[in-house]
């Protein structure tokens, strides 16, 4: 099978697409001939300094596509079925083998390419609001990063809930494209201080909820933009920058900050239900899976330089 493979960590440029073996079926997994790939901050954080599990390495978290193979102990998937999957790698890929446990039903009908982009941004920012974040009616969400993935996805997400959402982006115009999404508050982050903005925005209440999925600098950014009794969801390191904080102002406002990672719980009950369901929404339109670009797979260098270069909102995807 073609394949977007790397030999060594590095920049965009260390892909290189090539022929590969075909992915080998485990008795608890299927073997999807996939359809689109979209393309995670992760995998490139993943590309650009994480292990490389196999040489060459494909890298990559979700995939969509047609079962074509379902292992032996698997009863509940089958041949034909449309699936949108997640695995710790492989997805950059014509053919990938995943645990039937991270195989999601897509409904009849569904853009495969939006599907591809659901289990991790849509499950991932609602931990972030629910789960952890402990979100309510009536509070106010602050989402850095908007315009990404996770971003997307939690400002529908808190939007739908009853929340008001300010939301941070590198520029008015990508600020613009998140308004329908539910956005109540822009702000660019390359003009303005964000905890200061915050603070004017919230007439020096500060927000209850902080999604964070930048980390670095702007994690103490998002602690800043607390008010009393608030609470961090930590979800990432997009900005590639040391983590260096001063958690001190968390004790005198009672303020929290907790880390997400949503491959730690994945394959328990609650995950695989709630992305299922998350799947059924934006079939049926209650929310909105933005792509961005689609780049075909041979050219999977320049879709990780163009996310790299912080243009997209949404997702970024390929297609084989």
């Amino acid at each position: 099978m073609k394949a977007a493979v790397y030999y060594e960590n590095g920049g965009p440029e260390v892909l290189r697409y090539e022929d590969v073996p075909d992915p080998v079926l485990h008795p608890n997994g299927v073997i999807i001939r996939v359809e689109a790939v979209a393309v995670e901050g992760g995998d490139t954080l993943n590309r650009w300094r994480g292990p490389l599990v196999t040489v060459p390495h494909i890298v990559g978290y979700q995939a969509a596509g047609e079962i074509v193979e379902v292992g032996a102990e698997v009863d509940h998937l089958r041949v034909g079925q449309k699936v949108a999957t997640l695995n710790g790698w492989g997805s950059h890929a014509a053919l990938r083998a995943v645990p039937a446990r991270t195989a999601w039903v897509v409904p009849d009908g569904f853009d495969m390419t939006k599907a591809s982009a659901i289990p991790v941004t849509f499950g991932t920012a609602h931990d972030c609001l629910f789960e952890f974040g402990r979100l309510k009616a009536g509070e106010t969400v602050l989402v850095q990063a908007g315009a990404s993935g996770v971003g997307v996805a939690a400002i529908q997400l808190a939007k739908t809930a009853g929340a008001t959402v300010i939301a941070t982006a590198s520029s008015d115009e990508r600020l613009a494209r998140l308004k329908p999404l539910g956005l109540d508050h822009g702000i660019n982050y390359r003009r303005d201080d964000v905890a200061k903005e915050v603070m004017r925005l919230t007439n020096n209440a500060g927000v209850d909820l902080v999604v964070d999925s930048v980390g670095g600098p702007t994690l103490q950014g998002s602690i800043l933009s607390l008010g009393y009794r608030g609470r961090v969801s930590m979800v990432g390191s997009a900005g590639r920058e040391p983590m260096t904080l001063d958690v001190s102002t968390l004790m005198g406002g009672n303020r929290s900050l907790s880390g997400v990672f949503l491959g730690a719980e994945v394959a328990t009950d609650r995950v695989h239900d709630n992305i299922q369901q998350l799947i059924e929404a934006c079939a049926s339109g209650i929310y909105e899976v933005v792509i961005d670009k689609v780049f075909p797979l041979s050219d999977a260098a320049a879709a990780h330089a163009y996310i790299e270069s912080r243009q997209a909102v949404g997702r970024v995807v390929l297609v084989p």
